[in-house]
């Protein structure tokens, strides 16, 4: 387990203020009080993930080889081999108290979303007004539980214009993820 580099940490940061907008600097942000400063959070790259936990975590995890490491804190996505990061649906704790724009869907929309789909119109409840278009999202439930994200087809002022059955929202992951792909998602290799 490793500190990320400079290129890893803007390619990290990019992605992630797709979706958190400006505050990804409470993500990342030492705490006020100097004092704890083993409680502030930090990113750790192990076998091409990267993982986000407390700097006093990090540091007991020195002591353990990297081979007999398999996880540690939340990861919140791997590096492909070309270089870029995806997301993984695990970082949605994370990232959902941060979410500059968030769309709320509706219960008969909640269920094609769960099982992979992209949100039509229809399922639409509300949604964070002036969002652009290919602007990450974070979906919610009417009852603010987060489901996933995703990339908004249009713009909210186009989506107005559509018809209920275009795509308004592009899913990127969901929390049917953990049952999908349970034989795959924690794996190392």
């Amino acid at each position: 387990m490793r500190a990320l580099t400079e290129e890893e940490t803007q390619t990290l940061f990019s992605k992630l203020a797709n979706y958190t907008g400006r505050s990804l600097n409470n993500l990342i942000q030492p705490p006020s009080d100097s004092s704890k400063e083993g409680e502030r959070y930090v990113f750790r790259l192990h076998d091409s993930r990267v993982y986000y936990m407390k700097l006093s975590i990090a540091n007991l995890a020195t002591s353990i080889s990297r081979e007999n490491l398999l996880s540690l804190g939340t990861c919140l996505g791997k590096f492909t081999k070309t270089g870029k990061f995806r997301l993984h649906i695990t970082a949605l704790d994370i990232i959902a108290p941060h979410a500059r724009y968030k769309v709320w869907i509706k219960p008969n929309g909640e269920m094609p979303f769960l099982y992979g789909g992209n949100i039509v119109k229809a399922h639409i409840g509300r949604w964070s007004e002036d969002c652009p278009e290919h602007q990450g999202v974070v979906v919610f439930s009417m009852d603010d539980k987060p489901l996933g994200f995703g990339v908004t087809a249009r713009s909210t002022a186009e989506t107005r214009r559509l018809d209920p059955t275009s795509i308004t929202v592009f899913r990127q992951a969901d929390v049917g993820e953990y049952l999908r792909e349970e034989d795959t998602l924690f794996t190392t290799t």
